[in-house]
């Protein structure tokens, strides 16, 4: 999985937006769930969105609902992460993740695959 996001070095000031997406290569992405998830210093990793396979049913956090959308585009094998309203409390290295099922989960550790991850950054 390879992750990158709309901003050079994903920096964004509070109430801005940024997008990220994450690409996979060797294996099509259209029959299993993916999700996102973040991890800021000191916490654990922790879930953040998901999209179905089966019929593209989104989900997420109470955190985050309403001001983040995901969304996926098989054609070119990729998963987005659409970030509005950003708040300092946002920050943190994001993942994008495949589960093993077409329905999503919200357990890290049930994910097979992992990007790299993404440091996003909003700060003033």
């Amino acid at each position: 999985l390879r992750s990158s996001s709309g901003v050079w070095g994903g920096l964004v000031q509070p109430g801005g937006s940024l997008r990220l997406s994450c690409a996979a290569s060797g294996f099509t992405l259209d029959y299993y769930a993916l999700g996102w998830f973040r991890q800021a210093p000191g916490k654990e990793r922790e879930w953040v969105s998901c999209i179905s396979s089966s019929d593209g049913s989104t989900y997420y956090a109470d955190s985050v609902k309403g001001r983040f959308t995901i969304s996926r585009d098989n054609s070119k094998n990729t998963v987005y992460l659409r970030m509005n309203s950003l708040k300092p409390e946002d920050t943190a290295v994001y993942y994008c993740a495949v589960g093993p099922l077409e329905l999503c989960s919200r357990y890290p550790k049930a994910m097979d695959y992992w990007g790299k991850g993404t440091q996003v950054t909003v700060s003033s």
